[in-house]
Formats: C-alpha cells, sequence, structure tokens
C-alpha cells in the first residue's frame, strides 16, 4: 500500500531590495534577464515584471525586449577578449623568462651581476674595449 503523498509546493517571496539589485545588475549590463535567470533560478518573465516596476531607466507603456544575440554575441566578445589577455599573459612571461636565463647567463659567464642586489658592491665596469 502506497502512502498517499502530496508535492507541497513553496512559494518563494522577494524582498524589494533583492528585486531593485536584479534590476540594477540589468540596467548596468553585467548580466542579462536570461543569465540572472538562470543564475538565481527565477523565471524570466518574473524578472521583467520586476524591470517594469523599479527600473529608473524605463518609462511606463514601453516594452524592455532583449534580443538573445544580443546577449550571446556579448558573451563570445567577452571570451574572446579573455583569450586575448590571457596570450599577452603568455608572451609577457616567455619575455621575463627569456630576460631571468639571460642574467643567469650573464651572471656565471661573464661575472656579471646585473640583478640589483642593494647588499652587492657596484662592479667597476669591464674596462676599456676598442671599436674597429
Amino acid at each position: 500500500m502506497k502512502a498517499n503523498l502530496k508535492v507541497v509546493r513553496k512559494n518563494r517571496e522577494f524582498s524589494d531590495d533583492f528585486k531593485r539589485g536584479l534590476v540594477d545588475e540589468f540596467e548596468s549590463g553585467r548580466f542579462s534577464v536570461i543569465q540572472l535567470s538562470r543564475l538565481h533560478g527565477i523565471h524570466k518573465q518574473l524578472i521583467y515584471n520586476w524591470i517594469y516596476k523599479f527600473s529608473t531607466l524605463n518609462e511606463k507603456g514601453y516594452r524592455v525586449v532583449e534580443h538573445r544575440d544580443s546577449s550571446s554575441k556579448k558573451l563570445s566578445d567577452l571570451e574572446k577578449r579573455v583569450r586575448e589577455l590571457e596570450a599577452a599573459v603568455g608572451r609577457k612571461q616567455i619575455k621575463i623568462d627569456f630576460l631571468e636565463k639571460m642574467m643567469d647567463i650573464a651572471q656565471e659567464e661573464l661575472d656579471i651581476d646585473i640583478k640589483k642586489n642593494f647588499s652587492t658592491p657596484q662592479s667597476s665596469g669591464s674596462g676599456k674595449t676598442d671599436k674597429k
């Protein structure tokens, strides 16, 4: 015999501060309605209702329309920018490694201390060189 179980659905209550916070995040351009919906587990129509109610930029009688292409394009642009910045950091790291290796070679083979240490005395130079 099965127990008579019912699914209890609880209605969530959101404070006005929370609603205004979501509207502010949307208006600042940090998140799209779809992203906010996925992030907080709230239906997108409810977020649109809050935008109509609490938005400082939205005038009454005008409808907010957000194209899905715009949010996906924004996301792909940001991902592209991240890839570019990671590549730039990689190039800089290679350059740093190269220069550090050159300083080590100069120290070992030429006995020149290029690294700036305050405790080491200044070098007297390598002497005169004849130019041809």
